[in-house]
């Protein structure tokens, strides 16, 4: 094995340190059955406000973790579409599609998951994280679920209220510059934060960085774009208009990117 394997072995073995079973790591969130009101009125022109029936379901409190993935990885020798691919999408001022990117160099070349054990596993596609929570026997959450879950029964337009200001957001969500869009350390991370950094966010239900940190894929495909699946929440690079519960994006569910993630739900 070259001194590289070694490393990257020593890696994963201490990503994956933690808890033994699914059961133990998972916190799943039980959400209530109840009637969603979704959209925004203010808002894109996709975002129709109506009101739709949800069952009760639960999820992830938490966005799924680099050590979680390592563990899956650890499990399953899973290889996700960017390595098979060999490119991912990195943003600073605009996406570049890089080589030598995957889960394990969200950047590329120089970049690695030290000291990122507990952040937001990113590069992974929509296929990757359906694979992930089928493992565990979990699923990716409908947008119209994952929506009512950052909103609650109130229907806030972010998951602490429906107001927002510059000053506030720095408690409130891991995001970008105020004025769209860029990324901030100001918040004291200039990408990802550890899930859970910003309790003064929690959604009604009790959910973390349901607006920034990272995107999240979802179950459904985009409106008129049907190879297109729709993420959530708003990432690390954004501002306060792509944080808003209902602001929906539409991707391909087979590219991954340093601003989008995933977290969990199931019945």
């Amino acid at each position: 094995m070259s001194l590289s394997s070694k490393i990257v072995a020593v890696l994963l073995m201490m990503l994956a340190a933690g808890p033994a079973t699914a059961a133990q790591e998972f916190d799943l969130v039980a959400i209530p059955a109840g009637s969603a009101q979704l959209g925004d009125a203010q808002g894109d022109a996709n975002e129709i406000v109506r009101s739709v029936q949800i069952p009760t379901f639960r999820m992830m409190r938490t966005e799924v973790t680099n050590r979680q993935f390592a563990r899956f990885f650890a499990a399953t020798g899973y290889r996700t579409t960017v390595e098979f691919g060999g490119k991912g999408h990195v943003w600073w001022t605009r996406w570049e599609r890089k080589p030598a990117v995957n889960w394990r160099r969200p950047q590329g070349s120089g970049s690695n998951l030290d000291g990122l054990a507990d952040h937001p596993v990113v590069q992974v596609s929509a296929k990757d994280a359906e694979a992930f929570c089928r493992h565990y026997g979990m699923r990716l959450p409908s947008e119209d679920e994952w929506e009512y879950a950052a909103r609650g029964a109130q229907g806030f337009r972010y998951p602490w209220g429906d107001s927002l200001n510059a000053t506030a957001l720095l408690g409130l969500a891991n995001a970008g510059t105020y004025a769209c869009c860029a990324a901030s350390d100001a918040d004291g991370y200039l990408r990802t934060a550890p899930v859970g950094s910003f309790s003064r966010g929690r959604s009604p239900f009790g959910l973390d960085d349901m607006a920034g940190n990272v995107w999240e894929w979802t179950s459904s495909p985009f409106p008129g774009s049907p190879g297109e699946r729709v993420i959530r929440g708003g990432g690390w690079g954004n501002n306060p208009y792509c944080l808003r519960a209902a602001y929906r994006h539409g991707n391909p569910p087979d590219i991954g990117l340093d601003m989008v993630g995933f977290r969990c739900a199931a019945d």
